[in-house]
């Protein structure tokens, strides 16, 4: 693998692991606010990042050794409107900046697998985005976010509200891989 493509996926897998993380006790604060839809939603959003982590940890396999992930993190968490806002900040930086460079340098240097894995993340998070502006929007008006069950692609991290598919949009996965979050 090239080594630039190589150090991509490493960050890449950093960031998702972090994300991961912080929705997680993004959730906990959510959940002390009474704010039980948004909780849920920073818990399956915080599956699809586990999930992305993973694919990006796959493609960097056959690394022995340690490490540096060079990773946007989004720190100094607060309320649940804070906390939404830190989140919309760390999807927008996925999709404006981060994803769509680490695509074009996989692309150009024909890392298949690593391309695949950031595309897969890339269309999620703009998804991630739209339910977390969402979720903002509501709990700016003291509100909990009506939101209806939420699966995720246990392949490839696609995020959905309402009913699974039959088949996922992105990977193709069958309906049995998605996880639901109610």
């Amino acid at each position: 693998m090239k080594e630039m493509t190589q150090q991509n996926l490493i960050n890449a897998f950093g960031g998702e692991s972090m994300a991961n993380m912080r929705y997680r006790h993004f959730a906990n604060q959510a959940d002390k606010e009474s704010y039980p839809n948004v909780a849920r939603l920073f818990r399956a959003v915080a599956h699809a990042e586990y999930v992305h982590a993973g694919d990006h940890y796959r493609e960097i396999s056959h690394l022995d050794g340690g490490f540096v992930a060079n990773s946007m993190g989004a720190f100094g968490p607060g309320d649940t409107v804070k906390n939404l806002g830190l989140a919309i900040a760390g999807e927008s930086f996925e999709i404006d900046e981060m994803y769509p460079t680490y695509m074009e340098v996989a692309k150009f240097q024909q890392e298949d697998g690593a391309h695949r894995t950031f595309e897969w993340a890339y269309k999620t998070e703009k998804i991630h985005k739209a339910l977390f502006e969402r979720a903002r929007d509501a709990v700016q008006d003291n509100k909990d976010i009506e939101l209806d069950a939420v699966h995720i692609c246990g392949v490839c991290g696609f995020t959905m509200e309402g009913d699974a598919p039959d088949e996922c949009p992105v990977c193709k996965a069958k309906r049995d891989k998605f996880a639901t979050f109610e």
